[in-house]
């Protein structure tokens, strides 16, 4: 008997929702925001977000390459972390370390990964960290459009948390990264996209170099 993903349903409610449809009014979580009177605290706020609604169908259906998903994964002591992007339809995987979660190395990074792929990169989605403040830069750059997923909706980027939580397989959360080298990153991404060898024995030969 065939399945359907949990997050196909989502994407099939947002894609109704977008059509004028009512099924999103049965989620539990409706998005909606409170009026707020006097002044409201705007300081960690996103400047210029476009939601993940606006993106388009094609990207649900997977009807396309090039719509990327972003996100970090954080070392020990909060400082260093691994940007992460995956391609959705083809589960491509890159990775890149920064030495500081700032903005601007976060979309240093993300550029940089990007641009050997700039005829493939549509769409980037990510979470509403504010180290993607830069959002607008990368789009440009990249000439794609950018997106977030609502706050607490990691399924939102389903293939990427999956991602994450492999490369945390590599990189465990006690883990200090300014350990890590660029040829362990570059094992790491290579297990991922090549499935060659074990996860398990690729880390064990990071470990041990």
């Amino acid at each position: 008997m065939p399945s359907v993903s949990h997050e196909r349903i989502y994407q099939h409610i947002y894609s109704d929702k977008r059509a004028g449809g009512t099924l999103h009014k049965n989620l539990r979580c409706q998005k909606q925001r409170k009026k707020m009177y006097g002044q409201r605290e705007r300081r960690g706020a996103i400047v210029g977000q476009v939601s993940i609604e606006q993106r388009q169908d094609v990207v649900d259906r997977l009807g396309r390459f090039g719509a990327w998903e972003a996100d970090l994964v954080i070392g020990a002591g909060q400082q260093q972390a691994l940007v992460t992007l995956n391609e959705r339809k083809s589960r491509y995987s890159l990775m890149g370390k920064v030495d500081r979660k700032t903005a601007r190395a976060v979309s240093d990074t993300m550029i940089t990964l990007l641009t050997p792929f700039a005829d493939c990169v549509h769409t980037v989605t990510s979470d509403n960290c504010k180290e993607f403040a830069q959002h607008v830069r990368i789009a440009d750059e990249l000439e794609a459009q950018f997106f977030f997923a609502h706050p607490y909706c990691s399924w939102e980027r389903g293939a990427n948390e999956n991602m994450n939580g492999l490369i945390r397989q590599f990189f465990p959360k006690k883990m200090a990264f300014d350990s890590i080298t660029a040829s362990d990153i570059a094992l790491a991404t290579y297990s991922l996209n090549h499935h060659q060898g074990s996860v398990s024995d690729s880390k064990h030969h990071i470990r041990s170099l």
